[in-house]
């Protein structure tokens, strides 16, 4: 409520001030200064983080590559690599699943386990297909 100006000057006697009511720019600057936090303008954003790739992870401490023997720092991303953690680069590149099957084809292809071109025919020699034996 009001005071009275006994109340005011008794108080500034004793070294405490009136509130004072801000000026009509202050309190302009304050309305949009809140109507700006509601926004989502008030603080900066915390930057966002980055996903690390599959099977990686951030190091904890610092260490040296079993692939290149180069050193990572603290915080540097790093992976399994044959003996231990290092470079992601430094990982041998994982085979997808039709890779695989390639290269075991391909392997299977090559030792002569398996190829119609390879297989014994069922022919009899001077016969037609249609004569040949019955299937085994």
């Amino acid at each position: 409520m009001g005071q009275t100006p006994a109340q005011k000057a008794a108080k500034a006697a004793r070294g405490q001030q009136a509130k004072k009511r801000p000026g009509k720019a202050q309190r302009e600057a304050i309305k949009r200064a809140q109507a700006a936090k509601k926004a989502g303008g008030g603080k900066p954003a915390a930057k966002k983080a980055v996903p690390l790739p599959r099977g990686s992870l951030r190091a904890k401490y610092g260490g040296t590559c079993p692939a290149c023997f180069k050193d990572y720092a603290q915080g540097e991303v790093i992976t399994k690599v044959a003996e231990g953690w290092g470079h992601p680069g430094c990982a041998p590149r994982q085979l997808s699943a039709a890779e695989r099957e390639f290269a075991r084809n391909k392997a299977r292809i090559e030792s002569g386990e398996t190829f119609r071109g390879q297989k014994p025919s069922d022919w009899r020699l001077g016969s037609s297909p249609s004569s040949t034996r019955p299937a085994r």
